[in-house]
């Protein structure tokens, strides 16, 4: 399957860059809702519909949520270029269908995707809410798992900037974690079956992404709904779409998560694959905090009445205003910066620095300033 092509016929033209919402999500769903497969499962602490869209015939279950985080959104627009796949008449649909049972939530939290927050309307992270399950959300999510008994479970989130894979200096685009179950995080049959699906998914990406792909930390925390699922027994992988060099409308790894969901599936039966693949997904590079937006390299900086060369970063805040998703620099390290990178790296080849207040950059400020006086950086980049 050529699966490039494939993700661009069936793209979801109508959903577009980092805020989605159920404004957005809910007349395709509805759209796709011929035969009954559309059903509310729940409603969110403001009472705002949670959907779960059921495709397919086949034995084996899959249960996938997305937007529990409600400002992570780039795996909802992928399941929904899934969803259109589905939907589609080609024969790998067909086949897909026959094989498989597909039930998805694509946004469990619609309080948070308005809000554009990673928590809930109440300020409850649901990712942590396993347990308790004190939240409407929660108990939805629970009720879906108990109710479909899935074969396998796919937990899919988006993951910050900061995340390169080791530290090759190339972001974590895509990074994948199967779950521990337990605190020795010890690799049993179930954990396997997840592994085994993710070291799929990764052979195929290192094709389009190289040392693009990450692996998630593995530490156990019952809390997490990862954990949990995997302790109930249920193979469960967790997906973290990451960062693409300026994609940060996430567009180009929206195709990737979409490649990696259909790619999995496929030479993937009910007995999912014999080999023990333990080794390769350990091979994969664990995620690393090696990146920042941006870095200014050789910068000359009036320190203390002395003029030292050093070299500083900016991180981007994401802030929704009108709608949109803007992101707004703040200085957020200055020094060496040794063992890091910049998605943006420049060298001011040793150009002094200065600003509109005390011509040192100051952490957690705006990053506005400018170099010799001759070249202005607004917002963290150079101004054309």
């Amino acid at each position: 399957m050529n699966f490039e092509k494939t993700f661009e016929s069936y793209k979801e033209a109508k959903l577009f860059g980092r805020y989605i919402t159920l404004d957005e999500i809910e007349p395709l769903l509805q759209k796709l809702n011929t035969a009954n497969q559309l059903e509310c499962v729940g409603y969110s602490v403001l009472e705002q519909p949670i959907y779960a869209y059921r495709i397919g015939v086949g034995a084996t279950r899959i249960l996938m949520w997305s937007q529990m985080h409600g400002n992570e959104s780039t795996t909802t627009k992928a399941l929904l270029d899934f969803l259109n796949f589905l939907y589609g008449d080609s024969a790998e649909a067909k086949a897909l269908l026959a094989n498989f049972t597909f039930l998805c939530l694509p946004i469990l939290n619609p309080d948070g995707a308005k809000a554009y927050t990673r928590e809930n309307a109440n300020g409850v992270d649901l990712n942590r809410d396993a347990q308790n399950l004190s939240q409407p959300e929660s108990v939805v999510l629970r009720k879906c798992f108990d109710a479909f008994q899935p074969h396998y479970c796919y937990n899919l989130h988006d993951q910050r900037t900061i995340f390169g894979a080791g530290t090759s200096g190339k972001p974590a685009t895509v990074s994948f974690l199967a779950p521990a179950y337990n605190e020795e995080r010890t690799i049993n049959d179930v954990r396997t079956k997840a592994i085994q699906v993710i070291v799929k998914m990764n052979g195929e990406l290192q094709k389009y992404i190289p040392n693009q792909v990450g692996r998630f930390d593995d530490s156990f925390n019952l809390n997490c709904v990862g954990d949990t699922f995997q302790s109930l027994g249920v193979p469960t992988v967790l997906f973290e779409a990451g960062h693409f060099p300026k994609d940060y409308d996430r567009e180009v790894t929206r195709k990737y998560i979409f490649i990696a969901l259909l790619s999995g599936l496929q030479n993937y039966s009910e007995n999912v694959i014999v080999d023990n693949k333990i080794e390769d997904y350990l091979n994969i590079s664990q995620n690393k905090v090696v990146f920042y937006d941006i870095v200014y390299k050789n910068v000359k900086i009036n320190y203390d009445s002395n003029e030292i060369i050093t070299n500083f970063a900016i991180q981007f805040k994401e802030v929704l205003s009108n709608n949109q998703i803007s992101w707004i620099a703040y200085f957020a390290a200055i020094g060496d910066l040794e063992g890091f990178f910049g998605h943006y790296e420049y060298d001011a080849k040793e150009a002094r620095y200065s600003d509109s207040k005390g011509n040192i950059p100051k952490l957690d400020e705006k990053a506005d300033f400018w170099l010799e006086k001759s070249i202005e950086i607004v917002n963290g980049l150079v101004k054309n």
